[in-house]
């Protein structure tokens, strides 16, 4: 997997990372994600999977189920592989109109359902880096909104799908936890 400790504490952006990738690199980092995944939630029971953690941080300290937590990090990948294939082709994307679309955490209620959506997502994220061009063009960014641009730093189609996998890694330590509450609670 990459290494997104330097992005996740502020050291360095994801546009400065996405100079020392490859497009392999990104292939085989998203499904090494997509299996970590999968390692931590192919045991659980379906009672854990629906468990609502406690969190402190959320919004009136109610956590997220690993439904949805699934839902949520698969979809922001899967948005940032899309725009990667199209920066690839030379073809620059605004901030707007996105191109999110979340499946329905509410549906995530077995191991089983989480392990598909896992497996779908694995599918549409390696069907966009497949749609890349041979000679993909590297020097297209990706108009952001300053803030953001700020932050982050020039996008092109490797940082596009950096963006995606950055956010998913760095909701790893939340899924443990999530896992971890759920198992304490089944006892």
């Amino acid at each position: 997997m990459i290494d997104f400790t330097s992005v996740l504490n502020g050291q360095r952006k994801i546009g400065e990372l996405a100079a020392d990738v490859t497009w392999e690199e990104l292939k085989a980092a998203d499904l090494q994600q997509i299996d970590e995944m999968v390692s931590l939630i192919r045991e659980l029971s379906d009672a854990e999977v629906v468990f609502v953690a406690s969190d402190p941080e959320a919004e009136g300290g109610i956590g997220w189920t690993v439904g949805h937590l699934i839902a949520h990090v698969t979809a922001s990948s899967e948005e940032n592989a899309a725009i990667s294939s199209i920066l690839a082709r030379g073809i620059d994307y605004p901030f707007e109109p996105r191109l999110r679309a979340e499946a329905d955490w509410t549906t995530l209620t077995t191991t089983a359902a989480c392990l598909q959506r896992l497996e779908e997502s694995r599918r549409i994220r390696q069907g966009y880096l497949s749609a890349w061009p041979d000679q993909p063009r590297l020097d297209t960014h990706r108009t952001l909104p300053p803030a953001f641009a700020e932050r982050v730093g020039t996008i092109n189609a490797h940082g596009a799908v950096l963006l995606g996998l950055s956010h998913e890694a760095g909701q790893f330590a939340q899924l443990r936890k999530i896992i971890a509450q759920a198992k304490a609670a089944a006892g």
